[in-house]
């Protein structure tokens, strides 16, 4: 089991989609499973749950095998709301918005609680 204090933490929301970018790009599933609490839930793979973190990390681990490349995305503006954040990045080429609910914990740090990847708004 990894120990999760060994990352950086994100000390503000927006922290955790640039971490994600870093951990996914050198391929550590570990490090992008610690950016979630331990019971969060990601919407992933698509019309399904993935619940908790050490099965966010086994996703991240087959979906890291064959390296994909993220790039950074530029963030809409947070929603905060005392220890609970709203966290999102446009829809790139129409495809769809991506959506993160965060919580603060004691030592100032952000974890994702829940985790929607990619939305399509449907159309009108």
């Amino acid at each position: 089991m990894p120990d999760h204090d060994q990352y950086e933490k994100a000390l503000r929301p927006e922290d955790i989609t640039r971490l994600f970018v870093e951990r996914s790009n050198a391929g550590d599933a570990a490090g992008v499973a610690a950016l979630y609490t331990e019971d969060a839930v990601m919407a992933f793979p698509p019309g399904q749950l993935t619940v908790g973190r050490e099965a966010i990390r086994e996703l991240w681990e087959k979906a890291l095998a064959g390296r994909p490349h993220f790039e950074p995305e530029p963030p809409l503006p947070t929603l905060v709301s005392g220890d609970i954040a709203l966290t999102s990045t446009p829809p790139r080429d129409g495809a769809g918005a991506r959506a993160q609910v965060v919580r603060r914990h004691p030592d100032g740090s952000w974890l994702r609680v829940l985790d929607q990847p990619e939305f399509v708004s449907p159309a009108r």
